[in-house]
């Protein structure tokens, strides 16, 4: 869950500050430390430490570095404390090498134990720094830097996307990956890669995509990238069509509020992949039974999407946790379609199930950025049309996933009505938004919890479970959400008084027995907040307080908008609190290990 840049410039420029701008746009990963290598005379120049990207650049100048090329790293530890002596990047010994690396080296214990007991010298705890020294003890052999890399791969165990340059190549990275993303980008004024496209756009959008075990080389010529058996490998160039600024804040305080902002054109604009669903359904063929594959966020839209695959299309559909599918391996065959939905592409459980179901099923992936992983090695892919999102919390990738799942849906189900529907969501979306100051009053009101309830039936449900998870990633209040009909076999010994929750309920078949749940936690003292239609007289005489939605929000398409108070909720009682919306504690936004 870290992040890695390098860069080679074609002209004696110095590098840092190209380096720290990028690395600056990759922060949203997750990080406690950040560190800069570059090269200059003759040796290896390295700042780095714990603490905060601007923090760290206050007390050590990191743009202030000789050398033309160079590689960067923002941390989330995994071994090892926050420290200056665990950041990134890390050395041998002697200097003579320097290394990134993002993901985990299962086997690199007894590593470390073999290479102190041939006089290897280590000053971190992690379980990078074995890399480096391989690399430099394979380089003492008589192996140029990209053999040594390759050498050291064959040891490693592990997942990882690594970047390394040597004193001795001057004017050069290596690169590798595997089961951890990185991209190669190719710019007018030099090379580049890194993590995810955010941090290069900037500078190149024209990318290529290494595959696992390829071997990239840079130097100030060009990319050259090399399979397994030292053969050149001809990649396919695609480029990018984000601009820099859709990366940007463009005025608002967080990226989290600016992306909630964005939903409405990102729900139009996946709408347009219309043509590419049917054609996909098409191509698929007889279908017996769905199994969604997800993780966090995910895992609620493809809830919704069973709802709708199984009450439309009549077609039995499961949902299964990434992490947890090797345990329902054995139930696929080649009548099953196994959907993978994940933002980046890039989610390592995603990946390790993803390559079990392509041995028997067909296999769709529902993914945000292009290129990534899950669009490389699945049979079929929808791209959602969401572009960059930064916060941590998914926000308009959620909407636009779930957009991605109603078009599926419609179409297999054959039901113009739905479609019909979801042409107005974005305007609805948008009416939704206006309501934002009253939300923000309503966030002073509530922000005295230590625990929130929410609760929705059917289609209602997962969206119920999506809300909570909003309020716990960003506001750190422990947040449940509950199928309404749940709450008495257990949930309700927990409604005391005071206590909020919240209860999604609109219009619709489910309205008349969520209501009667909202009555029970409501006799029982709960602080009750309803997301409801705005002329729900009742609702509103019921309820402690209501927001509003369009009366003809109906209950089939109601998670596709009322999500969007639900974010808001969490955005501003986050703000209340004094914490940062876009960056929350220990979490990450592309989960790249298992």
């Amino acid at each position: 869950m870290c992040g890695i840049v390098g860069c080679i410039l074609k002209e004696n420029e110095d590098v840092a500050p190209i380096l720290f701008d990028c690395i600056s746009k990759l922060e949203y990963r997750g990080y406690d430390s950040i560190g800069l290598a570059t090269f200059s005379d003759g040796k290896i120049n390295i700042k780095k430490d714990k603490g905060k990207i601007i923090e760290v650049d206050k007390s050590l100048d990191l743009k202030d570095m000789p050398g033309s090329f160079g590689i960067a790293h923002v941390r989330w530890a995994t071994h090892g404390d926050p420290s200056k002596l665990n950041a990134h990047p890390h050395v041998d010994e002697d200097n003579t090498v320097a290394v990134v690396h993002n993901g985990i080296i299962e086997n690199y214990l007894e590593i470390k134990e073999e290479l102190i007991s041939e006089g290897h010298v280590f000053k971190s705890d992690t379980d990078t720094e074995v890399i480096a020294h391989l690399i430099e003890k394979f380089m003492d052999e008589g192996f140029d830097l990209e053999h040594a890399v390759r050498k050291t791969i064959g040891i490693i165990e592990g997942a990882y996307a690594l970047a390394a340059i040597s004193i001795n190549e001057p004017d050069k990275i290596v690169a590798t990956r595997k089961d951890s993303p990185l991209i190669v980008g190719l710019g007018e004024n030099g090379y580049y890669l890194a993590s995810d496209s955010p941090a290069i756009l900037k500078y190149a959008k024209d990318i290529i995509y290494p595959e696992k075990g390829e071997i990239v080389i840079i130097d100030r010529d060009g990319v050259v990238v090399h399979d397994e058996f030292d053969n050149v490998v001809n990649k396919d160039i695609e480029t990018i069509n984000w601009t820099p600024e859709m990366a940007e804040k463009e005025g608002y305080d967080h990226f989290m509020i600016k992306e909630i902002n964005e939903q409405a054109t990102a729900v139009r604009n996946t709408l347009t992949q219309r043509e590419n669903v049917q054609e996909i359904i098409d191509d698929i063929g007889d279908i017996q039974r769905i199994c969604f594959v997800a993780c966090g966020t995910s895992y609620h839209a493809s809830l919704t999407g069973k709802y709708l695959m199984e009450s439309l299309a009549g077609i039995p559909t499961d949902v299964i946790l990434a992490s947890e599918f090797k345990y329902s391996a054995n139930t696929l065959n080649d009548k099953t379609l196994v959907i993978f939905i994940s933002q980046s592409g890039e989610t390592a459980d995603s990946l390790k199930a993803l390559d079990v179901a392509n041995q028997t099923s067909k296999t769709l992936g529902i993914v945000n950025v292009a290129g990534s992983a899950i669009t490389r090695r699945a049979d079929y892919v929808i791209q959602t049309q969401a572009g960059p999102e930064i916060g941590v919390a998914a926000t308009k990738t959620y909407v636009a996933q779930l957009t991605s799942i109603y078009l599926l849906a419609a179409l297999v189900s054959e039901n113009d009505e739905l479609l019909n529907e979801l042409d107005m969501v974005p305007d609805f979306i948008d009416e939704t938004l206006k309501d934002v100051d009253y939300v923000m009053e309503l966030s002073k009101r509530y922000n005295y919890a230590r625990d929130f309830f929410y609760l929705g039936r059917g289609y209602s449900y997962p969206t119920a479970l999506e809300g909570a998870l909003k309020l716990k990633e960003i506001s750190y209040i422990h947040g449940e959400g509950y199928a309404a009909g749940e709450l008495k076999h257990g949930p309700l010994a927990l409604i005391d008084e005071g206590i909020p929750v919240v209860v999604i309920i609109p219009p619709g078949d489910n309205y008349r027995k969520t209501m009667s749940n909202l009555e029970e936690v409501k006799s029982r003292g709960a602080n009750v907040l309803a997301i409801g239609s705005k002329d729900d007289e009742s609702l509103k005489a019921k309820a402690n307080a209501v927001i509003g939605i369009n009366p003809e929000v109906k209950e089939i398409i109601a998670p596709l908008v009322y999500i969007v108070p639900l974010q808001l909720i969490a955005y501003y009682i986050t703000l209340e609190k004094g914490h940062d919306p876009d960056k929350p504690k220990n979490l990450a936004k592309c989960v790249t290990v298992e």
